[in-house]
Protein backbone atom coordinates (compact mmCIF):
# COMPACT_ATOMS: atom_id res chain seq x y z
CA UNK A 1 0.00 0.00 0.00
CA UNK A 2 2.53 2.20 0.75
CA UNK A 3 4.47 1.05 -2.63
CA UNK A 4 1.34 2.33 -4.46
CA UNK A 5 0.62 5.47 -2.59
CA UNK A 6 4.02 6.35 -3.05
CA UNK A 7 3.51 5.80 -7.36
CA UNK A 8 0.34 7.26 -7.25
CA UNK A 9 -1.04 3.54 -8.04
CA UNK A 10 -4.72 3.20 -6.71
CA UNK A 11 -5.20 0.52 -4.14
CA UNK A 12 -8.56 -2.14 -5.11
CA UNK A 13 -9.39 -4.18 -1.97
CA UNK A 14 -10.63 -7.35 -2.08
CA UNK A 15 -12.56 -8.33 1.51
CA UNK A 16 -12.83 -11.59 2.67
CA UNK A 17 -11.78 -10.97 6.70
CA UNK A 18 -12.83 -13.16 9.83
CA UNK A 19 -11.82 -10.62 11.99
CA UNK A 20 -8.64 -10.64 14.16
CA UNK A 21 -8.61 -13.62 16.15
CA UNK A 22 -8.50 -13.45 20.18
CA UNK A 23 -5.77 -14.95 22.05
CA UNK A 24 -2.38 -14.93 23.06
CA UNK A 25 -0.67 -16.84 20.03
CA UNK A 26 -1.90 -14.01 17.65
CA UNK A 27 -0.19 -11.49 19.85
CA UNK A 28 2.89 -12.99 20.74
CA UNK A 29 2.80 -13.54 16.40
CA UNK A 30 2.40 -9.72 16.28
CA UNK A 31 -1.16 -9.20 15.41
CA UNK A 32 -1.23 -6.07 17.07
CA UNK A 33 1.85 -4.57 15.32
CA UNK A 34 0.92 -5.81 11.54
CA UNK A 35 -2.26 -4.62 12.11
CA UNK A 36 -1.66 -1.17 13.20
CA UNK A 37 1.09 -0.94 10.48
CA UNK A 38 -2.07 -2.35 8.13
CA UNK A 39 -3.95 0.49 9.36
CA UNK A 40 -1.56 3.36 9.03
CA UNK A 41 -0.52 2.64 5.25
CA UNK A 42 -4.38 2.51 4.72
CA UNK A 43 -5.12 6.01 6.45
CA UNK A 44 -2.12 8.09 5.02
CA UNK A 45 -2.64 6.46 1.57
CA UNK A 46 -4.00 9.50 -0.76
CA UNK A 47 -4.35 7.47 -4.02
CA UNK A 48 -7.83 6.57 -5.13
CA UNK A 49 -9.31 3.05 -2.63
CA UNK A 50 -12.15 0.82 -4.00
CA UNK A 51 -13.12 -1.67 -1.73
CA UNK A 52 -15.15 -4.85 -2.77
CA UNK A 53 -16.08 -7.24 0.29
CA UNK A 54 -17.04 -10.25 -1.13
CA UNK A 55 -17.83 -12.80 2.26
CA UNK A 56 -16.83 -11.95 5.54
CA UNK A 57 -15.94 -8.62 7.12
CA UNK A 58 -16.17 -8.61 10.59
CA UNK A 59 -14.52 -6.10 13.32
CA UNK A 60 -11.58 -4.33 13.56
CA UNK A 61 -10.05 -6.02 10.76
CA UNK A 62 -12.93 -4.98 8.00
CA UNK A 63 -12.22 -1.23 9.40
CA UNK A 64 -9.16 -1.09 8.68
CA UNK A 65 -9.11 -2.58 5.05
CA UNK A 66 -10.07 0.59 3.24
CA UNK A 67 -13.90 0.81 4.82
CA UNK A 68 -15.47 3.98 4.58
CA UNK A 69 -14.06 4.40 7.97
CA UNK A 70 -11.15 4.85 7.08
CA UNK A 71 -11.24 7.04 4.15
CA UNK A 72 -11.92 4.58 1.13
CA UNK A 73 -13.66 6.43 -1.84
CA UNK A 74 -15.71 3.61 -2.84
CA UNK A 75 -16.84 0.94 -0.74
CA UNK A 76 -19.11 -1.95 -2.54
CA UNK A 77 -20.87 -5.51 -1.23
CA UNK A 78 -21.43 -8.25 -2.73
CA UNK A 79 -25.10 -9.85 -1.95
CA UNK A 80 -23.40 -12.41 0.35
CA UNK A 81 -21.13 -10.40 2.17
CA UNK A 82 -21.86 -10.55 5.98
CA UNK A 83 -20.53 -6.95 7.46
CA UNK A 84 -20.83 -7.24 11.37
CA UNK A 85 -18.80 -6.73 14.65
CA UNK A 86 -18.19 -10.45 14.77
CA UNK A 87 -19.67 -14.04 13.53
CA UNK A 88 -22.70 -15.04 14.19
CA UNK A 89 -22.35 -17.71 16.19
CA UNK A 90 -19.85 -16.46 18.62
CA UNK A 91 -22.57 -12.90 19.23
CA UNK A 92 -24.91 -15.10 19.92
CA UNK A 93 -22.56 -17.68 21.79
CA UNK A 94 -22.14 -14.50 24.11
CA UNK A 95 -25.73 -12.67 23.92
CA UNK A 96 -27.65 -15.38 24.83
CA UNK A 97 -25.25 -17.42 27.13
CA UNK A 98 -28.76 -18.63 28.91
CA UNK A 99 -29.73 -20.56 26.01
CA UNK A 100 -26.40 -22.55 25.26
CA UNK A 101 -28.00 -25.57 26.29
CA UNK A 102 -30.60 -25.48 23.89
CA UNK A 103 -29.44 -26.45 20.06
CA UNK A 104 -32.82 -24.81 18.46
CA UNK A 105 -32.78 -21.59 20.56
CA UNK A 106 -29.65 -21.17 20.03
CA UNK A 107 -29.87 -22.48 15.92
CA UNK A 108 -32.52 -19.30 16.23
CA UNK A 109 -31.20 -16.54 17.50
CA UNK A 110 -28.14 -16.96 15.10
CA UNK A 111 -30.50 -17.17 12.26
CA UNK A 112 -32.06 -13.56 13.61
CA UNK A 113 -28.65 -12.12 14.24
CA UNK A 114 -27.28 -13.00 10.43
CA UNK A 115 -31.34 -11.44 9.34
CA UNK A 116 -30.91 -8.06 11.38
CA UNK A 117 -27.24 -7.62 11.47
CA UNK A 118 -24.64 -9.31 9.13
CA UNK A 119 -25.85 -8.42 5.60
CA UNK A 120 -24.83 -5.62 3.76
CA UNK A 121 -28.11 -4.20 3.52
CA UNK A 122 -28.13 -2.67 6.60
CA UNK A 123 -24.42 -1.83 6.13
CA UNK A 124 -25.12 0.09 3.31
CA UNK A 125 -28.57 1.72 4.87
CA UNK A 126 -25.98 2.83 7.83
CA UNK A 127 -23.50 4.16 4.93
CA UNK A 128 -20.57 1.67 5.58
CA UNK A 129 -20.73 0.63 2.03
CA UNK A 130 -22.07 2.90 -1.12
CA UNK A 131 -24.20 -0.33 -2.59
CA UNK A 132 -24.72 -3.85 -3.02
CA UNK A 133 -23.85 -4.77 -6.12
CA UNK A 134 -24.00 -8.23 -8.05
CA UNK A 135 -20.56 -10.26 -8.46
CA UNK A 136 -20.96 -9.79 -12.58
CA UNK A 137 -20.96 -6.20 -12.47
CA UNK A 138 -18.27 -6.09 -10.15
CA UNK A 139 -15.49 -5.09 -12.81
CA UNK A 140 -17.52 -2.83 -14.30
CA UNK A 141 -18.62 -0.93 -11.20
CA UNK A 142 -14.69 -1.15 -10.29
CA UNK A 143 -13.71 0.39 -13.57
CA UNK A 144 -16.27 3.28 -13.69
CA UNK A 145 -15.31 3.68 -9.69
CA UNK A 146 -11.96 4.25 -10.78
CA UNK A 147 -12.51 6.47 -13.76
CA UNK A 148 -14.38 8.94 -11.37
CA UNK A 149 -11.46 9.14 -9.37
CA UNK A 150 -8.78 10.00 -11.99
CA UNK A 151 -8.64 13.14 -11.08
CA UNK A 152 -8.50 13.00 -7.52
CA UNK A 153 -6.05 14.94 -5.05
CA UNK A 154 -5.99 14.41 -1.43
CA UNK A 155 -3.42 16.25 1.10
CA UNK A 156 -2.53 15.12 4.33
CA UNK A 157 -1.53 18.16 6.79
CA UNK A 158 2.03 18.91 6.53
CA UNK A 159 4.21 17.33 8.44
CA UNK A 160 7.99 16.73 8.75
CA UNK A 161 7.44 12.68 8.22
CA UNK A 162 5.35 10.38 9.40
CA UNK A 163 5.74 7.96 12.25
CA UNK A 164 5.36 4.59 11.33
CA UNK A 165 4.16 2.08 14.22
CA UNK A 166 7.13 -0.17 14.07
Amino acid sequence: MRFCDAFEIPLLTLVDVPGFLPGTAQEYGGVIKHGAKLLFAYGEATVPKVTVITRKAYGGAYDVMASKHLRGDFNYAWPTAEIAVMGAKGATEIIHRADLGDAEKIAQHTKDYEDRFANPFVAAEKGFIDEVIMPQSTRRRVCRAFASLRGKSQQNPWKKHDNIPL
